[in-house]
């Protein structure tokens, strides 16, 4: 089976499915108090108790909206992800081709496992940046002051 499998589908073709668990795996690792994606978290005081956790929830979504409207973003920009994509890209490839190369498969071999080992090291790259996002105080400060303008208390992100 492993010798149908490894020439019917083919190494790029196994790589590349290796490449694309590694990305589904990003969304599970940028989650949490200091991600992006993070929302505040609201002390129970006596505005949240009054309205109820529907319409508090509802005035997060307005504060969110209104950061950004004024131009700014959950994450800080520093194009990490696309930096060590591109570091894993380059890597990935440069050592599957000498792997190619150094075990006899010629040339072709060398391209094809190139770009496959760029595929893969491309992704894991991204995901290792992804995984190094930051979240943007400023963005995080213009939220909380607005629910505090609001009444409520951000005790925290999550």
């Amino acid at each position: 089976m492993n010798y149908l499998f490894s020439h019917i589908i083919g190494p790029s073709s196994r790589l590349m499915g290796l490449g694309f668990a590694i990305g589904m795996l990003a969304g599970c690792a940028a989650t949490g108090p200091q991600s992006p994606s993070a929302r505040p978290v609201l002390y129970p005081n006596a505005t949240f108790n009054r309205v109820g956790e529907a319409k508090a929830k509802a005035e997060v979504d307005v504060c969110m909206a209104r950061a950004q409207s004024a131009g700014l973003t959950p994450e800080e920009k520093t194009n990490e992800t696309a930096r060590r994509a591109g570091q894993g890209a380059a890597a990935g490839g440069v050592a599957a081709a000498v792997g190619a190369l150094v075990t006899g498969r010629g040339m072709d071999g060398a391209v094809r496992s190139g770009a496959a080992g760029a595929a893969v090291g491309g992704s894991a790259g991204a995901v290792s940046g992804a995984m190094h996002e930051k979240a943007s105080g400023t963005y995080r400060h213009f939220v909380q002051r607005c629910m505090g303008e609001k009444g409520f208390d951000v005790i925290g992100w999550n």
